[in-house]
């Protein structure tokens, strides 16, 4: 089968693999659609991990049950389904205690194990959820949409009048969209990229231009604040447009180095609760849910979907524009 395959730190290239064998309790996918993640690109180049190689990535995938082990009675061929790529141990503290996303010893598909950038893929059936006749490139969104799902449900963003969110890329933008369908009716969208603001205008999105005069006015206007770009210096300047009793939320990721300084005596006198928020944590239905509903918005964040060699250019950060956003491999 056609694999993209990492050999190495950063090697990686499109491989002839053998068709992965079946084990008691896995069902093996024929992927549809999988996306590409930052976090694929980190997993490359040593930066997330356990560097795990060789390895096909790809944590972010749906598709089609092809074959299921004979020990397997709850799936049958033709199941649509989407993945959970996380495998937690479910024995250590974080996992008793429900957070399994913590566990100290988390495996993931398209991490530690050959995930999604291929023909097929073998998963273990308890990380198979039904998406219905949703479309694969919609369905292939559940994962990263889980993601912003566990981070919202943190900071319990539901509640907010307003939100604002740093970073119109996919991600920002999705988490964007997910607090427009939690209820959050104003939302808005921090870029420096006027074609990514232009573009979070026609989700619906209130743009601000970060280091405008219109975005300086905001400080302390907003109940909730997320930052989804990663820089440090955007996480530390956050908490000066988050409102008094708001909740300002740290979902991007920034370099294991990175430090910021904040004022301890602020985050004391205005009561700001400060959260933080890691990969997703069993909520793939409740994604699929909300994707089910969508109006068409959060599919529109899909840009490219494409054949498997055509995704190998998109591992460099060279090859995207501020007009790529989520780029997919699909067989649709």
């Amino acid at each position: 089968m056609k694999a993209i395959h990492f050999t190495g730190w950063g090697v990686a290239g499109l491989a002839d693999l053998r068709e992965p064998e079946l084990e008691p309790g896995h069902a093996l996918v024929r992927v549809m659609a999988s996306g590409l993640c930052h976090t694929d690109i980190d997993v490359l180049y040593g930066r997330y991990g356990n560097g795990a190689f060789p390895l096909v990535p790809g944590h972010e995938y749906a598709g089609i049950v092809e074959a299921v082990a004979e020990d397997v009675t709850d799936w049958r061929p033709g199941d649509r389904v989407a993945i959970d790529p996380n495998i937690p141990c479910g024995k250590c503290r974080s996992c008793r205690k429900g957070l399994t996303n913590l566990c100290e010893t988390l495996e993931a598909y398209g991490v530690s194990r050959n995930g999604g950038f291929a023909e097929y893929s073998t998963v273990k059936t308890g990380h198979l959820h039904a998406t219905g006749n949703l479309p694969f490139h919609m369905a292939a969104l559940a994962e990263p949409l889980a993601c912003v799902l566990n981070g919202l449900g943190n900071a319990r963003a539901s509640s907010a009048e307003n939100a604002l969110v740093f970073g119109a890329g996919p991600i920002g933008l999705l988490m964007a969209l997910s607090l427009k369908a939690q209820g959050v009716e104003d939302v808005s969208v921090a870029d420096i990229n006027e074609s990514r603001l232009t573009f979070a205008q026609s989700l619906g999105l209130t743009p601000l231009r970060s280091g405008s005069s219109d975005l300086a006015h905001l400080k302390k206007s907003f109940d909730f604040v997320a930052d989804a770009t990663g820089i440090a210096q955007v996480v530390e300047d956050m908490i000066a447009y988050t409102a008094d009793g708001g909740t300002a939320l740290v979902f991007g990721v920034s370099a294991p180095d990175a430090r910021i300084q904040i004022a301890p005596f602020e985050i004391f006198r205005r009561q700001i609760s400060l959260v933080g928020s890691h990969s997703l944590n069993r909520n793939i239905p409740e994604a699929l849910a909300i994707l089910q509903r969508d109006n068409g918005m959060m599919a529109r964040l899909v840009s490219h979907r494409l054949p498997l060699a055509d995704v190998l250019p998109y591992l460099s950060k060279g090859t995207a524009t501020p007009q790529t956003m989520k780029v997919q491999f699909s067989t649709e």
